[in-house]
């Protein structure tokens, strides 16, 4: 071990560091964010389980270590030496939890449901680099964990669970909250300077309103419903299947849009039938109920009219996403949406189209995709 640490003590990498340590922690965040973005993929994959576990213990580990050095707890012990790299590894592990998050959603067809998280993600970075203390700054320190600890277990609970809902919400909540304010009471107890510095009431209000803000932003349907993800979203000409597979044709995109292939004005001709597949991810035997909102704009009215709600069960676990489909006959021309919810309300995703009665005769450009 010895050895080991004299090697570091002595590395380039150690050098590097000290020499950059001004942008050492912001670069130490975007790091662990870019590591999930290129090695995560599905939640439920052994994979993803054990390295978001690690990241979620080795935070909480470092984060205390990091909180008792002050006291001298580390002298004359091995983490002394690495006492200076606590707060870059923190850093690391808010960065990579906070980008699991982002890639497990960033699936979906519609990312307007989870922009608020985005919001947050943008403006816990600003912190993290214009706030004086820093990640010193232990207020700053146990909200950022409390909202990625959060964030970690309402995707994380339902995959073992094997079940969503909101009842599960609210349990990872309690799970989160629980288990964050159990760190800041170890801490607290264990280290007289972080006793100087913070007053456990206004810490602990800081702590609640983070928790009251992510229960609202989830019973007003801003947050999308952890760990369902709309993977693909298309209004079709026909739907069959074969071979246990859906073959899908649609309308194909003029190549100059690159990317997206098919087009969103949907050529109606009067008694054919309009169809909207989806694709849904889900982890393996988790099973739902999901509901295609059939919705049609009224331009005199100036609001979306609920035409139909149609519903069909998913279970999860194939790598495609769950595939299912609706569709409706006698359909009027205009702008035209398909909301893909659950049965709670809350949205996965939107498929937008409009819908234009044919007249010419000319025939229509198809393409087909198997699914």
């Amino acid at each position: 071990m010895n050895k080991i640490v004299a090697r570091f003590r002595n590395s380039k990498f150690r050098r590097f560091l000290r020499k950059h340590q001004k942008y050492a922690p912001i670069l130490c965040f975007i790091g662990g964010f870019i590591f999930d973005t290129l090695t995560l993929g599905r939640i439920d994959r052994t994979y993803d389980l054990v390295v978001l576990c690690l990241h979620m213990s080795c935070l909480t580990l470092t984060l205390y270590g990091y909180n008792l050095a002050d006291d001298g707890r580390w002298n004359n012990t091995v983490l002394e030496r690495f006492e200076e790299f606590f707060p870059l590894a923190i850093q690391f592990f808010f960065g990579g939890l906070s980008s699991a998050y982002v890639i497990y959603f960033s699936r979906s067809v519609s990312l307007s449901k989870t922009a608020t998280f985005f919001i947050i993600l943008v403006a816990l970075l600003f912190a993290n680099e214009f706030l004086k203390k820093r990640i010193s700054n232990k207020y700053l320190q146990f909200s950022v964990y409390f909202f990625i600890s959060f964030t970690f277990f309402t995707f994380m609970v339902p995959v073992f669970i094997r079940d969503m809902g909101t009842s599960i919400f609210l349990f990872s909540g309690f799970v989160s909250l629980g288990s964050t304010l159990l760190l800041i009471i170890l801490i607290y107890a264990s280290s007289h300077s972080t006793r100087m510095e913070i007053r456990m009431p206004k810490l602990i209000g800081i702590i609640g309103s983070i928790y009251v803000f992510i229960n609202l932003m989830y019973f007003l349907k801003l947050i999308p419903p952890v760990p369902l993800a709309l993977d693909e979203g298309i209004a079709a000409h026909d739907i069959s299947i074969e071979k246990y597979k859906y073959v899908v044709s649609y309308e194909k995109e003029d190549n100059y849009i690159f990317w997206r292939d098919h087009k969103l004005k949907f050529s109606f001709t009067p008694g054919e039938k309009v169809y909207v597949f989806s694709s849904i991810f889900a982890p393996t035997d988790l099973k739902k109920s999901i509901l295609h909102s059939w919705k049609w704009y009224n331009a005199v009215a100036e609001e979306w009219e609920v035409v139909e709600d149609i519903g069909f069960n998913i279970t999860g676990g194939r790598t495609g996403g769950f595939r299912g489909y609706t569709y409706k006959s006698n359909v009027k021309s205009g702008q035209w949406k398909v909301d893909v919810i659950t049965k709670e309300g809350l949205v996965l995703g939107v498929i937008d189209f409009e819908i234009v009665t044919r007249i010419s005769s000319d025939s229509l450009k198809f393409a087909q995709r198997k699914f």
